[in-house]
């Protein structure tokens, strides 16, 4: 027994197809998909290519600072989206993960107001999120290896120092 879920880059291209597929089942057509840095980056990229939709927006949101260990709320960083970019649109929130929720929250907030509909999409859902996605692609209560964050960042190798 694992006490973490791993996702491997099979089971994603799986999951981004199958919760693109339910978003579009769903009759909801996004004018713009906006993806939270980092995480939600790749999935968001992902599902803008199966929807078909060629307007993907970036907000870049820090919380988590390590396993386990977060900030006491969400951050925006800059640079930040020009809110009235997405005046009477329909958009489509990603993320990999609703885990406390508030992260997606505020960027749900931050739409609302100015955006024609707005509606969120994560390929996971944990069971302490303060807001529940319109679009989840699996529910768990474990930590997250996603493929794209599990291994640590790459060094220079090459031996060349700067002078």
């Amino acid at each position: 027994m694992t006490d973490r879920e791993i996702l491997t880059w099979g089971d994603f291209g799986t999951a981004a197809r199958e919760l693109a597929q339910a978003v579009a089942d769903s009759g909801f057509r996004p004018d713009v998909v906006l993806g939270i840095a980092r995480g939600g980056l790749v999935p968001a990229g992902s599902i803008a290519y199966a929807l078909d939709c060629k307007n993907l927006f970036t907000m870049n949101v820090e919380f988590y600072t390590g396993v386990g260990t977060t900030l006491e709320a969400p951050v925006m960083l800059p640079p930040l989206l020009d809110v009235t970019e997405l005046d009477d649109l329909s958009v489509l929130v990603v993320d990999d993960v609703a885990d406390s929720g508030k992260t997606l929250e505020l960027v749900d907030e931050f739409c609302r107001g100015h955006v024609a509909d707005v509606r969120t999409a994560v390929l996971y859902q944990k069971p302490r999120s303060v807001i529940a996605a319109d679009f989840v692609w699996k529910h768990t209560d474990l930590w997250i290896n996603f493929p794209w964050s599990t291994e640590p960042p790459v060094v220079d190798r090459s031996g060349v120092q700067d002078a």
